[in-house]
């Protein structure tokens, strides 16, 4: 009786556990049925890479949104990932035990916020920093609803996932390594350097892996920021449209257009590839590394 048990247990939960992964699959073939009404008169390469997003006129090019996608998660990674190592190293290895144990429930918190809150905040705080005094200040003209806003507001919304998995990397790097690199005469920056941050080098990456996995999906604060303008940016100062504010402005919308829904189940299922893509790259990085470790 104790082997049925145990057997009908190991099943039961072998089978939650492929779960997550069917649904993944069944998410992506429901997008590809709900697109086929396009896919089927439009060529996928034109859909890709044309620039002309007409939807009255029958014309719906993804590529303003692939590339608004591409510019603000880019951005927001190139801004969060330094300060959010830097700041988990200070945390880690430089501040008192009581400025630390008050950081972790700021930072939870900011975790929890929801991004309305952060989108209200670019709008007010983001917007005009960027068009009154950055902007200006390289010499440009923007309205400051611009990539470089959606940027740094989805900077700040990746920081608290980014810090709290660093921290937690580094916490796992043995106190008796730094205190040998230290009695061998090497200063604290140099212990980090070449202890903590190798040792932690994995942990780093998949902190990395995972705050670019939210900055791809976030929506509502981007959409708030960005401009919402369906052409391809040139630069950080030009207002984009990422694919995910093109779902949520328009979906439920304009639905008596021919192929417009089709056009945005296709849009769902780009973004879902990328997301995809990206996160099977990073898992092949992270077993090349940790195989490296060993």
């Amino acid at each position: 009786m104790r082997l049925v048990k145990d057997a009908l247990a190991r099943r039961g939960m072998g089978i939650v556990t492929t779960l997550p992964g069917l649904l993944v699959l069944l998410i992506v073939i429901g997008l590809f049925l709900k697109s086929r009404a396009i896919l089927a008169v439009e060529p996928l390469s034109r859909l890709l890479f044309s620039p002309v997003w007409r939807p009255l006129k029958g014309e719906f090019g993804l590529l303003p949104f692939i590339a608004g996608t591409v510019w603000v998660t880019v951005t927001a990674l190139a801004l969060a990932v330094p300060v959010s190592i830097l700041a988990a190293i200070y945390l880690s290895e430089y501040a008192p035990r009581w400025v630390r144990e008050a950081a972790k429930p700021v930072i939870d918190l900011l975790a929890g916020l929801p991004s309305v809150v952060y989108g209200v905040w670019g709008v007010i705080v983001v917007v005009p920093f960027v068009g009154d005094v950055l902007a200006p200040a390289f010499g440009v003209v923007s309205s400051g609803f611009s990539i470089l806003a959606g940027g740094i507001v989805l900077a700040i919304m990746t920081f608290p996932t980014i810090i709290h998995v660093t921290l937690e990397v580094f916490s796992t790097v043995p106190r008796a390594l730094r205190d040998a690199s230290l009695s061998l005469g090497a200063t604290q920056w140099e212990t980090i350097r070449h202890v903590v941050l190798r040792k932690g080098a994995q942990g780093i990456l998949a902190a990395s892996v995972l705050g670019f996995s939210r900055a791809f999906g976030e929506t509502m604060a981007v959409l708030m920021v960005v401009g919402n303008v369906p052409a391809v940016p040139r630069s950080l100062f030009d207002p984009g449209y990422p694919l995910p504010a093109l779902i949520a402005n328009n979906y439920g919308e304009m639905m008596s257009v021919p192929r417009y829904d089709a056009a945005l189940m296709l849009a769902s299922l780009v973004l879902m590839l990328i997301v995809l893509s990206f996160n099977v790259l990073a898992r092949a990085i992270l077993v090349r590394v940790e195989r490296r470790a060993r």
